[in-house]
């Protein structure tokens, strides 16, 4: 388990550290930051493949494609493979580079041949654009709002609650549904105007 957040648009290097430590439980082996105009990147991992070389977040050579990877990419190494084919070169061995250098290659097609389970956050410095990405059965969690114009992400509602983007305010719908079924429906979640990226789907921002 590791954990992703961060925001698009204007933020600070604060509402980032805050962020990245309300999920620090989630990822107790590194924990790794990326700014820029625009963007701030954070993340916290659990060490499981390339446990030396899989830092995050993670860029291309040029570091126009910056990457957050929470899960894990099932067939990456066949990923890979077709990559080095087609002239990409690797620093690391870990599934997260694939998503780097696929993007490079194939846009946002890349994520139609990833199989796994998985959050996904790719910055696009030359374009100026955030993909968040959520794997096919939903079995990672990706929360966003928006403030102020800017949008914010991350693995768990008490991030964003530690950037200081939610309001405190319960959402009457979901409450109701999660009466009946012990459970907030997709997209949905239990705060107002805080959502949960739907299974099998991308946004871009």
């Amino acid at each position: 388990m590791c954990g992703i957040a961060g925001y698009a648009g204007n933020g600070t290097s604060g509402s980032l550290a805050r962020m990245s430590a309300a999920i620090r439980h989630r990822g107790p082996d590194d924990e790794g930051f990326h700014e820029e105009p625009g963007i701030g990147l954070a993340f916290v991992r659990l060490s499981i493949i390339d446990l030396v070389g899989g830092h995050q977040p993670l860029s291309n050579e040029d570091g126009t494609v910056w990457v957050l990877l929470n899960g894990e990419i099932y067939n990456f190494q066949e990923v890979r493979e077709a990559l080095l084919k087609a002239g990409h070169r690797f620093a690391t061995r870990s599934d997260t580079e694939v998503i780097a250098h696929g993007y490079e290659e194939w846009g946002d097609a890349c994520f139609e041949r990833f199989d796994g389970m998985f959050a996904i956050a790719v910055w696009d410095a030359k374009r100026s654009r955030l993909i968040l990405v959520r794997d096919r059965l939903g079995k990672k969690p990706l929360y966003w709002t928006v403030k102020d114009g800017d949008l914010w992400f991350a693995s768990e509602l008490k991030a964003l609650h530690a950037a200081g983007v939610v309001i405190n305010r319960i959402d009457p719908v979901s409450l109701g549904a999660y009466f009946r079924s012990d459970s907030v429906p997709t997209p949905r979640s239990i705060f107002d105007g805080v959502h949960k990226l739907e299974p099998a789907s991308a946004m871009a921002w």
